[in-house]
């Protein structure tokens, strides 16, 4: 079988097998182990041993447990918390963009956003939130034990050329970019964090995607992705109604992780990158899980998903517009400071 034919079904079933997990144990919020095994398995590589998973967890109780530090400044002294709260944000996308550390700078995000907004309205929920994102992670490496055997990688895989890395100015400016994209949708959630806590996952996942798209690509590739996501959250839901049980839900996942991960491998040609495809796939699932536990719980879930999916396309607005004009400003910047030092090399005879 071709390695990108192993790629794709190794992707869905992993995705698929957690999601099983994650309804059927049931976890606090169950949707989160599938979304941990995209991120973790899109990467063509081996899983991690156990040793591995166990110092994974301690990073992520660290990184999260920051978030429970902050709880008593945001409700004791707003003003100083939020300051450390962008602080950490730029300090988390600076460890993804400049070290390379994605994981890490992800997990210290949703440690100084999510956990710190939680705990604004109840302690206990900050802690079940840090469980949760523990347990589903878990899970995830855990059903990618279970999947890798059935599709390995090849024994010897080519060497990649390093990619060249970009200056440091640069790299810092992108840290920049991405925690103002996070920043005012964190302002947000804090105003009701009960209700707007997929936001914050969302923004979570624009930042990580908008330090690294550039800026004539990020309408296309922000807002397409939103659109296209909610298009497939839709039409997975009226699949889903017509047999409404777990094994249902299971298949469909597999259906639809099979269909993206082809697109992210390039099995099915596609103009769009794989980040393009990969972040479609996440949002699809953060706006399934509220909804199934929207339906749980006896709520409207048409209502609750299209307020949902309005808050979602105005944050991707919000971002797009912000890397625009953050990078109108960085270019005239850029041609001043160009203009400045020509006329000090050139002075007039």
């Amino acid at each position: 079988m071709p390695i990108d034919t192993r790629r794709v079904f190794r992707l869905a079933l992993t995705v698929a097998l957690a999601l099983a997990c994650g309804y059927a144990i049931p976890l606090p919020l169950p949707f989160l182990a599938p979304l941990f095994a995209l991120f973790l398995v899109s990467a063509p590589s081996p899983p991690m041993g156990i040793k591995g998973l166990a110092g994974l967890i301690l990073v992520v109780i660290i990184t999260l447990g920051i978030g429970l530090l902050l709880i008593p400044l945001l409700t004791h002294y707003a003003v100083s918390g939020v300051l450390i709260v962008a602080l950490g944000l730029f300090m988390s996308a600076y460890i993804t963009i400049n070290m390379g550390k994605g994981l890490v700078g992800t997990l210290l995000t949703m440690g100084f956003t999510l956990i710190s907004a939680a705990g604004t309205i109840n302690y206990l929920l900050a802690v079940t939130v840090i469980q949760s994102l523990v347990l589903g992670i878990a899970v995830a490496i855990v059903c990618q034990w279970l999947v890798y055997p059935w599709f390995p990688e090849d024994s010897a895989p080519p060497q990649k050329t390093k990619p060249k890395a970009a200056g440091t100015v640069q790299t810092n400016w992108n840290a920049l970019r991405s925690t103002l994209i996070v920043l005012p949708a964190y302002l947000l959630v804090l105003t009701n964090p009960a209700a707007y806590m997929a936001v914050i996952m969302k923004s979570v996942s624009l930042g990580q995607q908008g330090s690294l798209v550039k800026a004539r690509d990020a309408g296309r590739e922000l807002l397409g992705s939103t659109f296209l996501s909610g298009c497939f959250a839709a039409l997975f839901w009226v699949l889903l109604d017509l047999v409404t049980n777990l094994w249902m839900f299971v298949l469909w996942m597999l259906l639809f992780g099979v269909y993206f991960a082809a697109k992210l491998y390039k099995v099915l040609p596609s103009r769009y990158p794989g980040s393009f495809w990969l972040n479609t796939a996440a949002t699809m699932l953060i706006l399934l899980g509220p909804a199934v536990e929207d339906s749980a719980n006896g709520k409207d879930v048409y209502a609750a998903f299209s307020v949902r999916m309005g808050l979602f396309v105005a944050v991707t607005l919000y971002a797009w517009l912000a890397i625009t004009l953050l990078e109108h400003l960085r270019e005239r910047h850029l041609r001043r400071r160009s203009r400045i030092t020509a006329e000090v090399e050139s002075p007039p005879c």
